[in-house]
């Protein structure tokens, strides 16, 4: 076979989910696509399982619990994707290296991924101190704020675990062993069930078991990819023992490329826990309501994301390939995939509520009918939004692979900041309400800041979409 030109003029000797019609054109092969991605939307499944195990744990203690979750688990994730993006730059740089042959620059990219999330130890230390600090402005009842402290603490401690996480599973999602991921993720999940058993009701840690629970884990998560990137058959092809050394330039170029994509999730997840923060401001049945339909959606999006990782591996090993062409081509086949997954699942949760949210409220709890009406409500505005979340996931995620990952940043800013934030507050809260009056007001409660998170992600789709349609990333050197 001749081997492909790709638009930059260079030879290319492989071509990721690449196959052949009877004429001899080139087509994506939907079936190395799942192979790739499969094991990535089972693995962020579990991600997305192991978050709604947190949540039916911690809906046994109470509905306030839900609702104290419920106000820390964006913000948690805010800080926890701020300096993420570590790891997400580290699959990038990965996949753009492997797709290139250059198997050594691959380890040094994920030891400098490591060494970077050392860096990150004193800001999450000071974060875990700081959790009265950040919430008391909010004007959250007493124990509700008491007890998302309590599950702040922990989880904030783990926050640089989270990071080195990232960094590791980053490297095997680049060089499309997700299996590995797959694996790894599958016993995280089931450790974390056993240990919140363990320590919530067995040792009596509450809250704060269940964030302990998670934090360990991780911990056990990192060993094992580690042990595995060390490994005699990975050290044999990829150095990876040899390659420990930390260098300035290139640990200054993963922060560059990794602190734009952490910036990118964490204003749109800050913009998200400022709208969870506003639900629980109501009260404990709003908080716990919009909490539950979160997790419940995750099912949607987080496998989503699974698409979206195989996207930044395809688009990134087509580029280090040298075919750019070929890379907006996969990347569109990614797209599609997640649009289309995303917007079934959206549909079968809204219509299964009826059936699964009773598992989530405390028995004999006296909000548990009125928490499971409203979220019935929510669930089906969250079925609205999720063909465009699907373009806006599967999008940035193919931009990613790219590197192109300023332009979306400020795409998220601009919306998030001075679209959703403001509209949620104007759609929630009556005159009165919240932490301070505006001259428009609705008052709609919990509905109406889910129908600003229908608008926002009508908008951030379509922005970022038309982006990677754009063709701006093909500029776009690698290094």
């Amino acid at each position: 076979m001749p081997h492909d030109v790709g638009s930059d003029s260079r030879l290319v000797f492989h071509l990721p989910a690449l196959k052949r019609d009877a004429q001899g054109r080139r087509r994506v092969s939907y079936r190395a696509v799942f192979a790739l991605a499969a094991p990535l939307l089972l693995n962020t499944a579990v991600q997305a399982i192991l978050s709604l195990t947190d949540t039916w744990f911690i809906g046994r203690i109470s509905t306030s619990a839900t609702a104290a979750m419920g106000a820390t688990y964006f913000l948690v994730l805010v800080f926890v994707l701020l300096f993420g993006g570590i790891g997400m730059a580290v699959q990038t740089q990965v996949a753009q290296a492997y797709g290139g042959r250059r198997r050594v620059r691959a380890a040094k990219a994920v030891w400098t991924g490591m060494w970077a999330s050392a860096f990150t130890i004193p800001p999450f230390v000071a974060l875990a101190l700081s959790g009265h600090g950040l919430l008391g402005p909010f004007g959250l009842a007493p124990d509700i704020e008491a007890l998302a402290v309590e599950y702040w603490f922990p989880r904030m401690l783990g926050g640089p675990l989270a990071v080195l996480y990232w960094v590791l599973t980053g490297f095997f999602n680049g060089v499309g062993a997700t299996r590995i991921t797959l694996v790894i993720a599958v016993i995280v999940a089931v450790l974390n069930a056993l240990l919140n058993e363990l320590y919530m009701f067995q040792l009596g840690w509450g809250m704060a078991g269940a964030a302990w629970a998670t934090t360990t884990s991780v911990a056990v998560g990192i060993l094992i990819a580690l042990g595995l990137f060390l490994s005699a058959g990975l050290h044999a092809e990829f150095k990876s023992r040899l390659t420990w050394r930390p260098r300035l330039r290139t640990l200054g170029r993963a922060l560059a490329l990794g602190l734009p994509m952490g910036l990118t999730s964490t204003v749109d997840l800050l913009g998200l826990s400022l709208f969870q923060l506003m639900q629980v401001r109501l009260g404990p049945v709003d908080g716990a309501a919009t909490q539950i339909a979160m997790m419940l959606t995750s099912l949607a999006y987080m496998p989503a994301v699974g698409f979206g990782i195989a996207g930044t591996t395809l688009v990134g090993q087509s580029i280090g390939a040298g075919d750019r062409a070929w890379a907006y081509q996969v990347g569109n086949a990614t797209i599609r995939l997640s649009m289309g997954y995303m917007g079934c699942i959206g549909l079968v949760l809204a219509l299964a509520a009826p059936w699964v949210l009773p598992w989530f409220v405390a028995d004999g709890d006296p909000h548990a009918q009125e928490v499971m009406r409203l979220a019935q409500v929510l669930l089906w505005l969250a079925a609205c939004y999720q063909l465009f979340d699907g373009m806006h996931l599967g999008s940035v995620f193919c931009l990613r692979g790219a590197g192109d990952v300023r332009v979306p940043a400020v795409f998220v800013v601009g919306l998030s900041w001075f679209g959703f934030v403001p509209l949620t507050y104007m759609l929630t809260f009556g005159p009165g309400e919240g932490w301070f009056d505006l001259p428009v007001q609705m008052g709609w409660g919990a509905t109406g800041g889910w129908i600003a998170a229908v608008i926002y992600v009508f908008a951030l789709g379509i922005a970022v979409n038309l982006r990677w349609r754009s063709g701006a990333w093909r500029r776009i050197k690698v290094r």
